[in-house]
């Protein structure tokens, strides 16, 4: 997949899929679980146990069904290993430019963390075309309204505290896309990983319906 059509992929779903998970295979039956509701990317943390094998597993099985990127990226190096395993994005929790010009150099999009205005602006010089607002629930989505106050051209997608509730309040506010994890996935060894296909359907319909007013 070339890079605006992935970044469109994100972009048209709007939700991303946060995975972290005790293990391979957990992460493997929540991201088929988020992809089953509705889900069309998911981002696989490098807190999750064998990462890069997750990646590669989840890109072969899956290919352009499900757009799979590598989140929690401190380093450039992390990121050429996801890449190199079939990443088709990378998730920073901060702005880090020698990922950012790797990531440029092979046209994958790069999605660095913001807090501040600043974050912000440098987040669009460095090339970046989606920046992470994180942690969301530090912020609330009054603070992506009032970013594209003087940055109109900035494309946001808060992680962190975004849930089936409150969803719809981020995207009229102006996100164009969410990340949800722990409101997404809850807990799929108690509640079954059906719980997630059907949360990842309420949030599909929440977006469809903030965007449609």
């Amino acid at each position: 997949m070339r890079k605006r059509d992935i970044l469109a992929k994100i972009e048209e779903s709007g939700l991303v899929a946060v995975v972290r998970a005790d293990d391979a295979d957990q992460a493997k039956r929540i991201a088929e679980a988020a992809l089953n509701g509705g889900v069309a990317s998911v981002e696989i943390t490098y807190t999750v146990p064998g990462a890069t094998d997750v990646i590669k597993e989840l890109s072969a099985a899956f290919g352009e069904d499900l757009v799979v990127g590598a989140g929690t990226v401190l380093d450039g190096e992390t990121a050429r290993i996801a890449i190199l395993a079939g990443a088709k994005y990378v998730v920073s929790p901060y702005l880090d430019e020698d990922t950012a010009r790797l990531c440029n150099r092979y046209q994958i999009p790069y999605m660095p963390g913001v807090m501040t205005v600043k974050d912000v602006v440098r987040g669009l010089e460095c090339g970046a075309e989606v920046l992470k607002v994180f942690p969301g629930e530090l912020m609330g989505p009054n603070v992506i309204k009032a970013m594209k106050g003087p940055i109109p051209q900035a494309n946001l997608m808060p992680t962190g505290g975004v849930s089936v509730d409150n969803v719809g309040d981020w995207i009229r506010a102006g996100a164009v896309a969410v990340g949800a994890g722990s409101s997404l996935i809850g807990k799929p060894e108690v509640d079954g990983y059906e719980k997630i296909t059907e949360t990842a359907k309420q949030f599909m319909e929440q977006i469809k319906l903030a965007r449609s007013e």
